[in-house]
């Protein structure tokens, strides 16, 4: 299954570092990435492909949730067909 993962807040060193590791432990693949600082506003969307999780979906998006609070950035997962569905509108 793909996701899409978004991650804003404000900048502060180890937001990729913390995600990444996250998803690492999670075994989840990053297969894109693209980030960005918009002043001081840290942004990042990646798909992810989530064939591999041991976890059932809605706990894997609770902990990347917490993990998003620990680093005070706000974390977002989301189904790829619902993200497409979402922005077809």
């Amino acid at each position: 299954m793909k996701t899409i993962l978004t991650v804003i807040g404000k900048d502060q060193t180890g937001i990729i570092a913390g995600i990444s590791q996250k998803l690492y432990e999670l075994n989840i693949n990053i297969l894109d990435v693209s980030q960005t600082i918009m002043g001081e506003y840290f942004t990042m969307i990646m798909l992810l492909d989530l064939n591999k999780i041991e976890q059932p979906f809605d706990e894997v998006k609770q902990t990347l949730t917490v993990t998003g609070e620990q680093l005070k950035v706000k974390v977002n997962l989301q189904r790829e067909e619902i993200f497409d569905a979402m922005h077809r509108l």
